[in-house]
């Protein structure tokens, strides 16, 4: 499967982002349909150090069991210490031509970018793909910034061609087709998957959405 289809509904979690075991709900996720996970500890209850590396193989072995995508966000040297397939960095995390230097040839380098301006820098320096947004409003991320909405998206999309693009930010799935057809190859979200009632349910409903005819 290539990048571009991986990126199709994009899962990113930590165990701080959802109410059950973040084990079960990942599964649950996968078994859903999910075509990427990024494992993203962070913020008030967070997992750090050694408990935080036991979550991040867990779960990789999960989504080996899937044939899943497993990217890290943010954290290089985890990423390299559990196998992951890549890393996702943010506009104030490491750059990029220093994280390829670090990773190993095959790795998945994803970078976000939240206007124009970011997403063509990070196509220029080689991104394998694009996380931008938030393409609507979010309570996810406190530091979230102000949404490019459809529009935006869009004009990234006009602006780096062919590179793989995927939309996160307040992405649920009454919206999810909409960012399908301004451009995005696919989907990422966070609680619209951790904060359902259903993993699996919610998976599946969100992968429809992300079939445009």
């Amino acid at each position: 499967m290539t990048i571009r289809h991986s990126l199709q509904v994009y899962f990113i979690m930590g165990s701080n982002n959802c109410i059950d075991n973040p084990l079960y709900v990942l599964e649950q996720a996968l078994a859903g349909g999910i075509t990427m996970f990024q494992f993203r500890e962070k913020g008030r209850g967070a997992k750090t150090g050694t408990d935080k590396q036991k979550l991040a193989l867990q779960m990789k072995e999960l989504c080996r069991r899937y044939h899943v995508p497993f990217l890290v966000n943010d954290d290089v040297d985890l990423a390299i210490k559990v196998g992951a397939d890549g890393i996702h960095v943010g506009q104030e995390d490491e750059p990029i031509d220093s994280v390829r230097r670090r990773c190993p040839e095959h790795f998945i380098v994803g970078v976000s970018a939240t206007n124009v301006h970011e997403a063509v820098e990070a196509d220029s320096a080689g991104a394998d793909y694009i996380g931008a947004g938030p393409v609507f409003a979010t309570a996810t991320k406190h530091d979230a910034k102000t949404p490019i909405g459809l529009e935006g998206l869009a004009e990234i999309r006009r602006l780096i061609g062919n590179t793989p693009l995927v939309a996160i930010g307040g992405i649920q799935e009454k919206n999810a087709a909409e960012v399908i057809k301004a451009g995005a190859d696919g989907i990422s979200v966070i609680s619209a998957i951790s904060a359902s009632e259903n993993a699996l349910t919610a998976a599946q409903q969100l992968k429809l959405r992300t079939i445009v005819n």
